[in-house]
């Protein structure tokens, strides 16, 4: 199914659930409402916005469909923002006049003929009304600019001038003239009145806020046959609706069914296509998907039904969704888009239809890649923040760390979204970015190394290189957890390095200015011959030969005594390690071998030894420092 036409299907279910707006008609942001009499004097204005929070923010109200503006003047009907509608604005309005004529010349055009109360009404205000009255009834100045509506005084709480019957039959009858071009709809296959300007979609970061097109053809290059503008791609009136209705719906900031990806605006939504298929199970359905996508947390089981909340908790647990709801395995189809901005227009980043069930395997092989010891956070696996420790990192003056997300490459972020969705490899220069990162600004934390991790163990998988078990089967946790007995070179030397770092820290505390790590990190992990050597012997000569004397600057450090078995511990260990390198250090080491070493690393830094004995178990890492850091876009 292509993108317009799952849109399409997801517009006319929404449609005939209430959800959108009938035909012909579009949800805008409404602030404030004219009462009229029914001989066209003003009465009243009223304020329709909520003002409950910090700004103001007006009511999203079902009104005539808003004319596609680009740089020409183009009234709306039955409602519009005051420069239209009233000849007032609070900026320098140099198109006021022009853009009130218009509004006024439209209505008494179409309402000419009108004997409706309410109609009637509005013809006889815009006959008398000059700018100046606005002044003269004293009304707010918050009011300009902002959209306003319609109503009889006698009914102004119960509906608005739009919502009278005479009203929406003329509203049906302009749109039924002005579609007159016939045409097969690309998306319904029927013939119908073709769309000639598609829906403006808004929503999409760094689009314009006024919306985008979607669909649209503006030059001649893009033309054929003759044909202009929709007339190239026909699509009917109402499915072109239903889909810029449907995608607009979904890209509301409180929809929960959007999340930024890098540049990417990203939608998901889901189609039951089994009649098997209950609300219960697309509830779970949409719960499940807003705790993967939209940095929702785990869903609050006391919030759903006993059923749904006894679904979700074995979900959570782990268990596959084929074995819990067998029917949404192949009843249900899953839909992703990505959307980022292209001048006026919209650009597709990615987009991904399949079966649930297909999709819950992928993001749960992902979950497992992603596992890591240690982890300090149990919780969801945010893709956003996974987006986000590809940018470039900073501590601020507090110690906690800042990402930037305007260093996201959004080449690399849609990839990086796909190859989640797919269980495909992931970006060929994800693990060279990250490297580079760490090298640079120096954050090494939790979630970095886990995706170092999941890189290297899926290329693993693809390549049929995972190291075996006993069984003869491929190890799927490998690299989940610290392994003393991996015989990986890369992996070791990261351990290695670790205790080097140790050595220096309980000889000299935590509070040094700077540790081999600062210094010396990047350079052990690409070339550890020219550097391993020497630091080798720095470390015995000097940090444990202090710790042997019984020194330590380290506050956890209880005496002389403890300071000696430290160090005894330390340097134990140490030397099993090097003595493994009977072939001296490799001279070089590649993107996977560096992403092993800061595996090896990390766990053995921040790792809680096991089985310790012999003094190991007094040595205190800062456990706190693997503590996943709090991203900021």
């Amino acid at each position: 199914m292509t993108i317009l036409q799952a849109l399409s299907r997801l517009g006319e279910r929404m449609e005939a659930d209430g959800h959108l707006p009938p035909l012909g008609y579009s949800p805008e942001k409404i602030s404030y409402v004219i009462s009229l009499n029914e001989d066209g004097t003003p009465v009243d204005v009223r304020d329709l916005r909520d003002v409950t929070g910090k700004k103001p923010l007006p009511r999203t109200v079902a009104v005539p469909q808003a004319i596609k503006r680009t740089s020409g003047v183009a009234p709306n009907f039955l409602w519009d923002k005051t420069a239209y509608v009233l000849g007032v604005t609070a900026g320098e309005g140099k198109r006021l006049a022009e853009e009130h004529a218009a509004f006024v010349e439209r209505h008494l055009t179409e309402l000419k003929d009108a004997d409706d109360a309410g109609l009637v009404a509005l013809r006889r205000f815009l006959e008398r009304w000059t700018p100046g009255d606005f002044v003269a009834l004293d009304w707010p100045e918050a009011m300009k600019d902002q959209n306003v509506v319609f109503a009889l005084e006698s009914e102004r709480r119960s509906r608005y001038l739009h919502d009278r019957p005479a009203a929406k039959a003329l509203w049906a009858r302009m749109n039924a003239a002005a579609d007159a071009t016939l045409g097969i709809c690309l998306v319904s296959g029927e013939t119908a009145p073709i769309a000639v300007l598609h829906p403006s979609i808004k929503g999409v970061w760094g689009a314009q806020s006024s919306g985008a097109s979607l669909v649209s053809f503006n030059q001649a290059s893009f033309e054929s046959y003759g044909h202009e503008q929709g007339l190239n791609a026909p699509m009917s009136v109402a499915a072109a609706a239903r889909y810029g209705g449907a995608l607009n719906e979904l890209l509301r900031r409180d929809s929960g069914h959007s999340v930024q990806i890098g540049d990417a605006s990203t939608v998901f939504w889901a189609e039951a296509v089994d009649p098997d298929v209950s609300e219960d199970d697309m509830a779970i359905v949409d719960a499940v998907s807003q705790e993967w996508f939209a940095d929702i947390p785990e869903v609050d089981l006391t919030m759903q039904s006993a059923e749904v909340g006894a679904a979700l908790s074995r979900l959570q647990s782990g268990e596959p969704i084929a074995l819990v709801r067998p029917q949404l395995a192949k009843g249900v189809r899953f839909y992703v888009l990505g959307l980022s901005p292209n001048a006026a227009r919209l650009s597709v980043r990615f987009y991904l239809e399949d079966d649930f069930g297909a999709v819950a395997e992928t993001h749960n092989r992902f979950v497992q890649d992603m596992r890591f010891e240690p982890r300090s956070k149990d919780r969801p696996i945010s893709i956003r923040h996974l987006v986000l420790r590809t940018a470039t990192a900073r501590r601020d003056d507090t110690g906690k760390v800042k990402y930037d997300a305007k260093s996201i490459s959004p080449l690399l972020s849609g990839e990086l979204f796909r190859s989640v969705l797919t269980g495909n490899r992931f970006p060929a220069g994800l693990l060279s970015l990250l490297l580079l990162r760490i090298r640079s600004d120096h954050v090494l934390d939790a979630l970095r190394v886990s995706m170092i991790k999941a890189i290297i163990v899926r290329n693993m998988r693809h390549e049929g290189r995972l190291p075996l078990s006993a069984s003869g089967s491929p190890m799927e946790e490998y690299l989940m957890r610290s392994d003393p007995d991996d015989e990986n070179a890369a992996r070791r030397l990261g351990k290695l390095f670790a205790l080097i770092e140790r050595a220096q820290l309980a000889a000299l505390g935590d509070e040094i200015n700077s540790t081999v790590k600062d210094k010396y990190f990047g350079s052990c992990a690409a070339t550890p011959a020219q550097t391993f050597p020497k630091l080798l012997v720095y470390a015995n000569q000097h940090h444990l030969k202090r710790l042997r004397n019984g020194h330590s600057d380290a506050k956890w450090i209880k005496d002389a005594s403890h300071a000696r078995r430290v160090g005894a511990a330390i340097e134990r260990d140490m030397g099993r390690l090097a003595a493994t390198f009977e072939d001296g250090f490799p001279a070089l080491h590649s993107d996977e071998e560096q992403g092993l070493f800061v595996i090896g690393y990390y766990q053995e830094r921040y790792g809680k030894t096991q089985g310790a004995s012999d003094g190991d178990d007094l040595i205190e890492d800062d456990v706190n420092d693997a503590n996943e850091p709090e991203g900021q876009e």
